[in-house]
């Protein structure tokens, strides 16, 4: 038995998002620049995707910008808002466990003269108001939060954290990195006051190199490439129809039945965590209720490094991160398991499960099952 349990790093594609990109690679694959009839039908399909995902966030189709996915339209959050507004302020706030195409993009703000304020987490890996509250000043220009921490399904205070915001300067931008919460969450940017949003799509069953950036309407911020002037010039470069047709049609689908979507992902969470908790030195990080996301548990297993553990679970073909998918691949240690102060053991023995609406009770229960055996043979070769 096969159980792809790693959905945080990516999604298998939805049929309805693969026949309908197929169609536009083979039949409708005009330009959408283009003025003959085929351009036309090209740039309807821009249209129509722009309008589907303005429908989820209860936002105009004017403020969606198509990006290559997550760590782009992450970049041109804070790099582009940095830019445009910098005569405002120099002010940056972010946290200290954000994904890295949040804390890379701060540190090149940092390089270019920008003063970043990375705020601490709790044990849970959730922000404090109060400390937030003392750091947004006059100078604060931007403040970026992940909604939902991709490592341990933490999940932070955005609508709070807005009011305090806008409460102590006004002019500030809040971002959100919502690339672990759209599709997990109803998202309404303009009602959490949240000025720019970060999505990928192929974390929502959309293919991979799609995603896009939310912008307000009337927020101040600088395009990265520059060209021919696609998109109102905020993204040159001629767009990827069938990949945002496609993303369009993913958003469209994940949002379907959603409340029911939703319960079963909290039913599998809590299926699998009463399962692993059974073995002895097995401990969740983070949040385990209905406070926390309902697509990722992160497990310690005291005794068994990460990385024998994934290899071990692959062997039984049950697929896994070592934390992050995006840096998993690295020798530095997780700044999110650091951020929520793990042990160095345990830091060296924790790995992520992930789910979607198409993980199953019995990839749940397989998974278990072969931990249960796993944990307790290589733990044996403990180096005493």
């Amino acid at each position: 038995m096969q159980a792809y349990l790693d959905n945080s790093a990516t999604t298998r594609c939805s049929e309805r998002a693969k026949d309908l990109m197929v169609k536009l690679l083979m039949e409708d694959y005009g330009n959408p620049s283009s003025l003959h009839t085929m351009g036309v039908t090209a740039e309807n399909y821009i249209k129509e995707a722009k309008k589907r995902i303005a429908a989820t966030l209860k936002a105009d189709e004017k403020e969606i910008l198509f990006t290559s996915g997550g760590t782009e339209s992450n970049n041109m959050a804070l790099i582009g808002a940095a830019l445009a507004n910098k005569r405002a302020g120099n002010h940056i706030i972010t946290t200290s466990i954000e994904h890295p195409s949040v804390s890379a993009a701060a540190a090149y703000l940092e390089e270019l003269g920008f003063r970043v304020t990375y705020l601490s987490v709790d044990s849970d890996g959730v922000i404090s108001l109060d400390e937030l509250k003392e750091a947004v000043c006059s100078e604060t220009i931007l403040v970026s939060l992940m909604m939902v921490n991709n490592e341990i399904g933490a999940v932070e205070p955005i609508a709070e954290a807005a009011k305090i915001i806008k409460a102590r300067n006004p002019n500030t931008l809040l971002h959100v990195d919502a690339i672990q919460a759209y599709g997990k969450y109803r998202i309404y940017p303009k009602k959490l006051g949240v000025d720019l949003l970060s999505v990928s799509g192929h974390k929502i069953h959309a293919p991979k190199g799609t995603g896009f950036l939310y912008i307000k309407d009337k927020t101040k911020i600088k395009p990265l490439i520059y060209g021919g002037g696609q998109q109102k010039g905020m993204r040159s470069g001629t767009e990827n129809v069938p990949g945002a047709a496609a993303l369009g049609e993913a958003a469209m689908e994940i949002y379907e039945d959603f409340d029911e979507k939703i319960e079963r992902l909290y039913c599998l969470k809590e299926r699998f965590i009463e399962g692993v908790t059974q073995i002895e030195g097995v401990r969740v990080n983070g949040k385990t209720g209905r406070d926390s996301a309902p697509q990722i548990v992160s497990v310690s297993v005291e005794g068994v490094r990460s990385e024998v553990l994934l290899h071990a679970l692959e062997e039984k073909e049950i697929y896994v991160s070592a934390g992050s998918a995006c840096s998993s691949n690295k020798p530095a240690p997780s700044k999110t398991l650091q951020g929520i102060g793990l042990t160095k053991e345990r830091l060296e023995s924790t790995v992520r499960f992930s789910f979607c609406v198409n993980t199953t009770e019995e990839e749940i229960d397989y998974a278990v099952e072969q931990m249960k055996e796993i944990v307790p043979f290589y733990r044996r070769f403990i180096r005493k």
